[in-house]
């Protein structure tokens, strides 16, 4: 495997250690730099505190992950020591991900899942136990979003906005429900559900059903709290992604960022330390939660 030597997304994979994008590896202690999994050191020779990510022996599905915000939660949970399976409604790119995975020496697979058709979702999950045995983690991230239609919601295509909520709102649920029995029977684990700043401000049908993904999150917080299982959700900002540009011009981008507390837009590496954080025991008490990442885009006292 060359020891791991390569790059993918702004991470770098050396000669064995996790080394995310904004960390460094000196004298071989991992930690979290920046809120994402590496390995640590100090160059002015003090030691920075440990806070370390570890899930060796754990089973992770991610959807959506054949590429952006998906594709960076997969790689950096398989960097954790995470066995992970990657899903997409598109094959081909999923599986691009799962084989970068497994050269740089982690364990993934991958498979086709349509989230807004339970059979689908049901079929994932048993590629996920097929796979490797267990499964303790659900990332819901997938969406429809690049590439989307922009209408306003008195005139939108009816069909077109049942398919939109089917997956965009229902996939989370569609596939938590094919996913829990087998975490149940795991021991255990968490679901991530990803949002949006959307959900509070106008956003038309996009805001709509990342409005229905956080009140989704709290009534599964206390359907699964009693099994085992955690549910929370991520709500980014305006982040840089290829789905993304294909639906905000620059032109109206450049305004967004002007707005935010911290002046840029935010890119997949800025969520994957507090997809991680979720995931793990260190968040065993935090459940039923949406946790804001987004530059200080939203304020809610």
């Amino acid at each position: 495997m060359d020891g791991w030597r390569r790059l993918v997304e702004g991470r770098r994979l050396v000669e064995g250690r996790r080394v995310v994008e904004g960390g460094r590896v000196v004298e071989g202690r991992r930690v979290v730099e920046g809120g994402v999994v590496t390995t640590e050191g100090s160059t002015s020779g003090a030691t920075a505190p440990t806070v370390e990510f570890d899930f060796t022996g754990k089973v992770a599905v991610v959807t959506g992950a054949g590429g952006g915000i998906g594709q960076a939660y997969a790689e950096a949970l398989a960097a954790a020591g995470a066995a992970v399976l990657v899903a997409d409604i598109d094959d081909d790119r999923a599986a691009a991900v799962a084989a970068g995975i497994r050269d740089g020496g982690g364990s993934a697979a991958s498979c086709r899942v349509d989230v807004a058709d339970p059979a689908s979702a049901e079929a994932m999950a048993a590629a996920a136990l097929d796979s490797f045995g267990s499964l303790h983690y659900l990332v819901n991230n997938a969406a429809i979003f690049g590439g989307m239609q922009l209408d306003l919601l008195l005139t939108v295509d009816w069909a077109y906005l049942e398919r939109f909520l089917s997956v965009n709102l229902l996939g989370a649920l569609t596939c938590t429900r094919a996913c829990y029995r087998a975490m149940r029977t795991s021991g255990g684990g968490a679901v991530v559900n990803q949002s949006s700043t959307a959900a509070y401000l106008y956003a038309g049908f996009y805001g709509l059903a990342k409005a229905g993904v956080n009140s989704l999150t709290q009534q599964l917080a206390h359907e699964l709290g009693g099994q085992s299982i955690r549910v929370n959700a991520i709500a980014p900002g305006p982040i840089d992604t290829e789905a993304a540009r294909t639906v905000v011009p620059e032109e109206f981008m450049t305004p967004i960022i002007n707005s935010l507390a911290i002046k840029r837009q935010g890119s997949p590496a800025d969520l994957v330390g507090m997809c991680l954080f979720l995931l793990s025991d260190r968040a065993s008490w935090i459940t039923g939660q949406i946790f804001n990442v987004d530059g200080g885009q939203v304020f809610r006292a």
